[in-house]
């Protein structure tokens, strides 16, 4: 290395070192290919070789803002590492992520999208949401709302979602109510359940503090002080739609998340998700994200999937 040129950031100590570097170097690998420059370890210093004053800038940038995740608990250096190499340096890190109270984890975006949605979930009080699946649309609107929650920004959350039936009546299914619908709003508990200890999340289902319940449920109500989600919103009619639209009351947010290809209404049947986006595309106040394969967070063979049907879509 040329001693003129190198460019050295101390870390306070070996073990945040090593966790930055991850094991087997893996993260240091992921900081290298986006800088596009070897970065060499010595003791508790890292460094890179190179005169160009953006690239320290930017090497600088990511050791600090990783550095500054892992000093305040933070455990999962690799969504870190994600989160701080795809989102513009200019985005605040803390505005982007999500810290639920009691969490299990800090919630990263791992593209800028997500980043992009999760302002947005901060910005607006009604945002919709479609992107593929694994993208992230439904578990991180889950993530802020538990955060608006747990932080007191509004008494309860409503989780709600249609219950569209395919090849079976739920009349005909075994068990009561709840029995029926439970597979319906499992991806909603999953969701809870990768932020919050288990028990925790039960404690705030018994003590209504959320409530998880079918759309037809929703009819009738004004849902104040509260933060709702809708998902699988791809599945509303346009008339299930205006009425859940229409419930929103005093100091709410309301959140809709969809996959607008994966409709599963009679052919003949519009989606209510399609139709409101584009009835309210203009107005302001309304946040409305896309996501899409590059997005998806899953399995890195679901992103190849997805990117496939996109692409056939887009040949249409």
């Amino acid at each position: 290395m040329n001693v003129e040129s190198e460019y050295t950031i101390v870390v306070p100590d070996a073990e945040l070192l090593s966790c930055i570097c991850g094991t087997n170097d893996v993260n240091l690998k992921l900081i290298e290919e986006h800088l596009g420059l070897p970065v060499f370890t010595r003791g508790n210093e890292l460094s890179v070789d190179t005169d160009d004053f953006g690239l320290r800038e930017k090497f600088r940038y990511i050791i600090d803002r990783i550095t500054d995740e892992l000093q305040d608990g933070t455990k999962n250096t690799i969504d870190i590492i994600t989160s701080v190499l795809n989102i513009k340096k200019s985005a605040d890190m803390d505005s982007v992520s999500i810290l639920v109270p009691g969490a299990l984890r800090k919630v990263f975006p791992h593209t800028q999208h997500q980043a992009d949605y999760i302002q947005a979930l901060r910005d607006c009080d009604m945002v919709f949401c479609f992107g593929a699946a694994g993208s992230g649309k439904t578990f991180i609107a889950v993530a802020e709302a538990l955060r608006l929650v747990l932080m007191h920004k509004v008494s309860r959350l409503i989780l709600t979602r249609p219950v569209v039936e395919a090849g079976e009546s739920l009349g005909f299914l075994p068990g009561d109510l709840e029995d029926k619908i439970n597979p319906y709003l499992r991806p909603l508990y999953d969701s809870m359940e990768m932020i919050l200890p288990k028990e925790t999340v039960k404690r705030l289902i018994e003590s209504e503090i959320i409530e998880i319940a079918p759309l037809a449920y929703m009819r009738g109500r004004t849902l104040n002080n509260a933060v709702v989600i809708l998902d699988e919103a791809q599945n509303t009619t346009k008339e299930q739609m205006k009425m859940f639209l229409t419930r929103m009351g005093e100091n709410s947010k309301v959140f809709i998340t969809g996959d607008i290809t994966q409709i599963d209404l009679p052919k003949k049947v519009p989606s209510g998700l399609i139709h409101a986006t584009e009835l309210l595309k203009d107005i302001d106040e309304i946040g409305m994200i896309k996501l899409t394969a590059e997005d998806v967070v899953r399995n890195p063979l679901v992103k190849k999937i997805v990117k496939a049907y996109e692409n056939e879509q887009a040949e249409l």
